[in-house]
């Protein structure tokens, strides 16, 4: 069992995915900042609002909530919408760029299809000709 650990830990396989994984957390604050700084002030021109963080849905009735400074106020419970949307807008564009560095990685490094050798259609083809002979 260690050594099929040690042959597991050791395929070329898990160490690019722990690459690719330390790369998406490094690479995540970037979107975020992409999402923040570029996109959101766009919108803020379009829609006249700095972000989609305005937009909820009112459920009714009123509880009561302690802010950081220790104050209590009555509130209404919302559903926040556009802070879902504004996340949205950054995972979507987090993933594009995820798919097209993976596009791009696919390209450099071809098919491995191909390296595999003979298909086991044409293996099973040569079997049968020689037992024919």
């Amino acid at each position: 069992m260690i050594q099929e650990f040690k042959d597991f830990i050791n395929n070329g396989n898990v160490f690019e995915a722990a690459i690719g994984l330390i790369l998406a957390l490094a690479f995540a604050p970037v979107v975020q900042g992409l999402v923040d700084n570029i996109i959101m002030p766009i919108v803020a021109r379009v829609f006249g609002q700095p972000d989609f963080s305005s937009i909820r849905i009112g459920l009714g009735g009123s509880q009561e909530v302690t802010l950081e400074d220790g104050t209590t106020v009555m509130r209404e419970p919302t559903i926040e919408i556009g802070t879902w949307i504004t996340t949205v807008v950054g995972f979507v564009i987090l993933a594009f760029v995820v798919f097209m560095m993976v596009k791009a990685y696919n390209k450099t490094n071809g098919p491995a299809a191909d390296d595999d050798g003979p298909s086991e259609i044409d293996l099973l083809t040569e079997i049968r000709d020689g037992l024919a002979k």
